[in-house]
């Protein structure tokens, strides 16, 4: 018999294309899509390595203004499970949906997970709600990742997700579940920690983005830059919060770090209190790549600003 090298090499060419195909197949991770850079980390942390996770949003983006575009209904298509932050925070989602037509990530379905089920909520509007009142939330407060306790209920709702998608691979994903409620429970003992000096702190915010937070450490916001949710503020309203904060002696702005600082300086200008820009999500500014990234920075610039008070 004569030995053919060529023929023998593409014979051991394809042998190993086919394996590679087998152990890719064996090990198919779920595709998972976020509305979120937030929930695109803690799906990580639940899911591991068996999870491909995309956010459809980036975490210097304001969730409110995101625009949907045909490169996300392309993502949505080939998913397996669709993670949104819920209470109509993220509604441009609702079109990527139907222009995706998977029906895994209907409402209802296996493959839809909204990460605020379960969750307490704060400002629930209470009576008639209208335009004239901004850009009112009906459901309540949407902000609610701003307390690092709520990741647990995100976690939970996240983790039941991925079961529902890999039950096979529950133990893992249990595994992984337990060891980010561990460690955010010991981030969050530390926080509380360095934040209780803080207790009683007034604070004016730009947007009404922080109430989670504020309730959990124990600030006091005094008022918000816009008039209105999603209202630039007028000279006027920009007066009379200058008083308002020198009657209460306000000496922090706390803004959001995709909104105009304009109106946070005018405000410190005029009263002399120290403005802290905080990324609200991982990926906000270069120094704030994680989830638990967002509260280490706002944290050390709320200290800071504490100091120079």
């Amino acid at each position: 018999m004569t030995w053919n090298k060529d023929e023998t090499m593409k014979k051991l060419f394809l042998t190993a294309a086919a394996l590679a195909l087998w152990a890719g197949a064996a090990r198919a991770e779920i595709k998972v899509v976020t509305a979120s850079s937030d929930l695109k980390y803690i799906c990580e942390r639940v899911g591991g390595a068996e999870v491909k996770v995309e956010s459809l949003s980036s975490g210097d983006q304001d969730l409110h203004m995101v625009e949907p575009r045909p490169s996300m209904v392309f993502k949505l298509k080939k998913a397996d499970l669709l993670l949104r932050v819920g209470l109509d925070l993220d509604m441009w989602v609702d079109s990527l949906i139907n222009a995706a037509r998977n029906p895994r990530l209907f409402y209802g379905a296996a493959g839809y997970v909204d990460a605020s089920a379960g969750m307490a909520l704060l400002e629930k509007p209470e009576g008639k709600v209208d335009a004239s009142m901004g850009d009112i939330h009906i459901y309540g407060n949407p902000h609610y990742w701003l307390d690092p306790a709520n990741a647990k209920t995100m976690a939970k709702n996240i983790l039941a997700g991925l079961k529902r998608a890999a039950p096979e691979k529950c133990a893992e994903f249990d595994a992984n579940y337990a060891a980010f409620i561990k460690e955010t429970d010991e981030k969050l003992a530390g926080w509380q920690q360095r934040m209780a000096p803080l207790k009683g702190l007034k604070v004016v915010t730009y947007h009404s983005s922080w109430p989670y937070f504020a309730a959990r450490f124990g600030l006091d916001v005094a008022g918000h830059v816009e008039p209105k949710p999603g209202i630039p503020p007028s000279a006027s309203h920009l007066d009379g919060l200058v008083k308002k904060m020198k009657a209460e002696n306000v000496k922090v702005i706390l803004t959001e770090s995709y909104y105009p600082r304009k109106g946070p300086d005018f405000l410190a200008g005029k009263t002399g209190a120290a403005v802290v820009t905080a990324a609200v999500s991982a990926g906000g500014t270069k120094d704030v790549g994680t989830y638990f990234d967002v509260f280490e920075r706002v944290i050390t610039e709320l200290e800071k600003a504490a100091e120079k008070k």
